[in-house]
């Protein structure tokens, strides 16, 4: 049985915990990057090829805020790996019904901060965005400067950077610290021993499997299943600039547009089933599937 010595041993090499490793090798300390799958894997919710950027969150401003500290981040850190694709700048444009206050609240908070916005009324979304049967939407709401991420590409870009500048990073599966107080030492699943002076467990959907007793009944997670359809043949109106990434939360529905001709990707925006990140069955419901082709028809 080995033993290592950190400063920081971050558990989980999704988003956040990519993050957490690079801000702290940057602040001058050891740092131990470990998770059981890999770097944006396909179980994690860091994975899947693309996730939306947004500064809209409604009143809740310290959501904008942080969005608007990270975009930059993540789009220095893809022009210092050559990788500017990574980022999508599409715009994100909310479809507000009559009476819609998440959008007007997320309308009124954006215009605090510098953050491009504009307001669009019904007949100009028809003149702008003919691929769009509209409904029953009223007005809509354009985020210029947000988009989409190519999530896994992106996270995995910021695990590469983070151990050339000095993180080591670990394949491995970690247990959950035993007894009470501080903990120095975490034990591998084949039996290593990781010691550190801090632990920083960023492990998402695996947090309530850990720590049981804690967070066993504050993090349920859920199944959210996504769908990606054709665009049709030779029609250039479903992917950027001409399509947006759009929220209808009106309709609990979010669409990004056809990235790198993969499709486009539409989503229920709500809480699915409960679901085990390790074993939980992985195929999609004709359920969802029907109710998601009649929003696309």
């Amino acid at each position: 049985m080995t033993n290592r010595n950190y400063d920081v041993a971050v558990v989980g090499a999704g988003v956040f915990g990519a993050w957490t490793a690079h801000a702290l090798q940057d602040a001058g300390l050891k740092v131990l990057l470990v998770d059981a799958y890999g770097a944006a894997h396909a179980r994690s919710s860091s994975g899947g090829e693309s996730r939306v950027i947004r500064a809209g969150y409604g009143a809740d401003e310290i959501y904008t805020r942080w969005a608007l500290r990270s975009l930059p981040l993540w789009r220095d850190l893809f022009e210092r790996a050559s990788h500017p694709e990574l980022f999508q700048p599409t715009g994100v444009l909310w479809l507000a019904r009559e009476g819609d206050t998440l959008v007007a609240q997320t309308f009124a908070t954006l215009q605090k901060f510098p953050a491009r916005v504009e307001q669009l009324a019904r007949d100009e979304l028809e003149r702008r965005y003919t691929q769009f049967d509209f409904g029953k939407v009223a007005w809509a709401m354009l985020e210029h400067e947000s988009g989409a991420l190519l999530a896994r590409r992106a996270v995995q870009e910021a695990v590469r950077e983070a151990t050339a500048r000095g993180v080591e990073y670990m394949l491995a599966s970690a247990a959950a610290p035993s007894g009470k107080g501080r903990a120095g030492v975490v034990k591998t699943s084949d039996g290593e021993a990781l010691s550190a002076a801090h632990f920083v467990f960023a492990c998402g959907a695996w947090l309530p499997k850990l720590f049981p007793d804690v967070l066993g009944e504050r993090i349920p997670p859920t199944r959210q299943e996504v769908f990606y359809f054709r665009a049709p043949a030779g029609d250039p109106r479903f992917r950027p600039p001409a399509m947006p990434v759009w929220v209808d939360f009106g309709a609990e529905v979010y669409g990004i547009p056809d990235l790198e001709s993969r499709g486009v990707k539409l989503a229920l925006d709500r809480h699915g089933a409960s679901f085990d990140p390790d074993a939980g069955a992985r195929v999609t419901s004709v359920e969802t599937l029907a109710e998601v082709r009649r929003y696309v028809a």
